[in-house]
């Protein structure tokens, strides 16, 4: 497989989930190196040794995993790794010696020289939190019998963050509330999930915004903190949201029907007839659309919601056309994917 190729690879969690609400469950473990200062604190050379130590072991060592140095990319395929979640934004943004290793379908990715030497993370589409981490802690192992992390009884793994110090376990749901936001009961629900200790973000993380009514909800906390409990109380949390979202739905069905089939046939209209689609409408616009689906409003499409999400995002469209847009191109050549997408 090219390096293009693996890039345009449909990304294992943006298949069709096993949820109406939940979109994705991630599993991201922090490791760092026995040997060697933390990555804010490292010399240029000593990142340089570190790249090379783990993407030995990640290119020869470890199946099936495929190591790309970040510094052979351009511009538009740190975009795409981004937008599909397999790095961080701070990762692409970053200079230096840094990398990341995929496997085909990008379940597994493993970042390193981010904040931390290594970021295993694994990424899979619906609710399947406990699932994510056995992969998770099965590649760690693996990794782990080649490298020498940095562990201390009575604190755990070490890391750049003290609040990953401990298991350095970040676990994460990406939820899709579109009926909370239509019934303006989004802020009270989110709100008494942060006052449960989980952080509430955008589609992209920390400072992201939460475009296609798509919010990623995560543990703060991992010192002090079993896997079990942390992906336990993420996984009741996440029943209560779900069980939310599904009662604002019926709330839209019930006592405001008409608003309701307005929103979703109008988002399926401009859909399949726009010309002209920015970043923001088109997610915006599918969002209503996939309610409207998982509703049973409107016929469903052959490409599910999070595929269009992603396909249509600026890096990954340029990327699929190969060549560079400006933004009324990118916003003609979307327009016109996603009518062909969404012909039934």
């Amino acid at each position: 497989m090219t390096r293009k190729e693996l890039l345009l690879q449909r990304s294992a969690w943006m298949n069709e989930p096993n949820s109406p609400v939940v979109i994705s469950s991630r599993v991201r473990l922090a490791r760092n190196l026995e040997d060697f200062p933390f990555p804010h604190l490292i010399s240029s050379e000593g990142a340089a040794q570190v790249e090379q130590t783990v993407s030995q072991v990640l290119s020869t060592g470890i199946e099936p995993l495929e190591y790309i140095s970040l510094t052979e990319l351009n511009n538009i395929e740190h975009q795409v790794l981004i937008e599909k979640h397999l790095i961080s934004p701070s990762l692409g943004g970053s200079t230096g010696a840094r990398g990341v290793a995929l496997a085909p379908d990008h379940r597994y990715s493993v970042m390193v020289n981010e904040e931390d030497h290594l970021r295993i993370q694994v990424l899979l589409p619906g609710n399947q939190l406990q699932e994510t981490y056995r992969l998770a802690t099965e590649l760690d192992d693996r990794l782990e019998a080649k490298l020498d992390f940095a562990y201390r009884e009575g604190h755990g793994y070490l890391t750049a963050c003290p609040t990953n110090v401990g298991t350095g376990l970040r676990a994460s749901v990406m939820v899709h509330l579109p009926g909370l936001v239509i019934t303006k009961q989004v802020q009270q629900v989110l709100g008494a999930v942060t006052r449960l200790g989980l952080a509430v973000r955008g589609l992209y993380g920390e400072g992201s915004q939460a475009f296609g009514h798509m919010f990623q909800v995560s543990n703060q906390i991992t010192l002090g903190k079993s896997e079990e409990d942390i992906l336990s109380h993420l996984d009741a949390v996440t029943r209560q949201i779900v069980e939310h979202e599904l009662q604002a739905r019926e709330l839209l069905r019930k006592q405001m029907p008409m608003l309701l089939e307005d929103k979703v046939w109008r988002a399926r209209g401009t859909l399949q007839n726009a010309r002209l689609l920015s970043s923001e409408d088109s997610m915006h616009l599918l969002s209503h659309d996939r309610l409207g689906t998982d509703m049973g409003l409107l016929p469903k499409i052959k490409d599910c919601f999070a595929t269009l999400i992603i396909d249509t995002r600026p890096g990954c469209l340029q990327y699929f056309l190969d060549r560079e847009l400006d933004p009324s191109q990118r916003d003609e050549e979307r327009a016109r994917l996603i009518r062909e997408r969404t012909a039934l």
